[in-house]
């Protein structure tokens, strides 16, 4: 707790160095007198694993840590943590992210997997002039045509995974790719920004494919692949959670690997590789946001994490974390948790935590940037540890993980 205290207390200083500080609680002004935050996502279907309820309870960690940093001092000692379950349905996702606003007194609503969901909520979020941190969700619409005052793209996007997969497979040797993407805005999104990687380093997609989402049969993609001319170096899978799960295990039961059809995974969580075990990934590459086993400091919150949860977090869970962190101390810093106020303390931050290395928070187009991580999956033999299957093979700088501010974002909500 003495490293971890540390770690806050440098961010702390990072606030009053952009000219805010820690105010009493006798000066405070929050709505109710209290701060309470809404975790909405998946917690009973193909992205529950990832995130669910397990970021729940990393939002509780946030909270809880915040309270022993400031104690007395601290903007409020009520703080409330409201969660429900979108289903990965647009609409469901709209109806709760106004229900958490108006009728649970929600001031920022964090996590959100599901790129047509996260979509629906910036929406409400902007006509609600409410904060949104969203964590789970990839599509770069959300910093760019979709783009508001009130929204902030926390932990990854396409462009992230495609410039680090995509880029790198194809320099060391995929030259001919068949991808295969979930038929919604993430799928979408993925496919543009993979072809586009793909195609700057000197490859070419010889196919392209939507599933349908949710999937748990993709035998007519898989078994195609072969048969293409050029026949393809690799399959790239854009699918995640219990879809890329499915798809995996019939990559291995085809046995495309022995007809040299390789695969490349656009996005995989720590679960993911949990449930198919290492054995059936063992050497892919894929880019990955954060991983717990990476430095002693990432270790140090995994091992609390892990004591209270039971298992080892994924990316999600950390970021969940590191957001709700950073808007307390945005509020903490204003004294108060009006949304614009909060957004002014944001808005050009530049952070370090053990989530964010070498972060900061973007104020042309709320994009938060932050080190990648080009990862491979371990050999069987070389996993020692239960749930340390990664190994990573390179960082990739905040300065080139993402994409220069979009022309098509016109920061709007004020």
């Amino acid at each position: 707790m003495k490293k971890f205290a540390t770690t806050l207390g440098a961010v702390a200083l990072l606030v009053t160095a952009c000219g805010g500080g820690p105010q009493s609680g006798g000066d405070s002004k929050l709505t109710g007198g209290k701060i309470v935050l809404g975790v909405l996502n998946d917690q009973s279907a193909g992205y529950s694993a990832l995130s669910g309820k397990n970021s729940v309870e990393a939002v509780k960690m946030a909270i809880e840590d915040f309270k022993a940093k400031y104690g007395d001092k601290a903007v409020t000692k009520d703080i409330e943590v409201v969660d429900a379950d979108h289903q990965n349905k647009p609409d469901v996702a709209n109806t709760k992210a106004a229900e958490f606003y108006d009728r649970d007194g929600v001031d920022a609503i964090l996590d959100v997997p599901t790129s047509s969901a996260a979509l629906k909520v910036a929406d409400v979020a902007k006509a609600k002039k409410k904060l949104y941190f969203n964590i789970g969700a990839a599509t770069t619409d959300l910093t760019g045509k979709s783009c508001n005052k009130y929204t902030f793209h926390y932990a990854y996007d396409t462009y992230m995974l495609a410039n680090g997969t995509g880029k790198n497979a194809t320099e060391n040797g995929a030259k001919n790719w068949y991808i295969v993407y979930p038929n919604y805005a993430f799928g979408q999104d993925m496919e543009r920004s993979f072809k586009a990687a793909v195609e700057k380093a000197g490859g070419h997609v010889v196919g392209e494919d939507a599933a349908p989402f949710p999937s748990d049969n993709f035998s007519t993609y898989l078994l195609k692949a072969p048969t293409l001319n050029p026949k393809p170096d690799v399959i790239g899978t854009m699918q995640a959670g219990a879809d890329l799960v499915n798809l995996v295990k019939q990559y291995n039961e085809f046995k495309l690997r022995d007809k040299g059809v390789g695969l490349s995974v656009g996005l995989m969580f720590l679960t993911d590789i949990h449930s198919l075990t290492p054995a059936a990934l063992a050497g892919t590459t894929y880019t990955d946001a954060w991983y717990w086993n990476f430095d002693a400091k990432n270790r140090e919150w995994a091992d609390k994490f892990k004591a209270r949860t039971g298992s080892r977090p994924t990316f999600a869970h950390a970021a969940n974390y590191s957001a709700a962190t950073q808007y307390l101390e945005a509020v903490q810093a204003a004294g108060s948790d009006d949304a614009d106020k909060v957004v002014a303390q944001l808005e050009g931050k530049k952070v370090d935590d053990f989530f964010l290395r070498n972060g900061e928070i973007r104020k042309a187009d709320h994009r938060v940037l932050h080190d990648a991580y080009l990862a491979q999956v371990k050999q069987p033999e070389e996993v020692k540890e239960d749930w340390d299957y990664v190994k990573i093979l390179k960082t990739i700088p905040a300065a080139e993980a993402f994409r220069a501010p979009s022309p098509d974002c016109q920061m709007s909500g004020a």
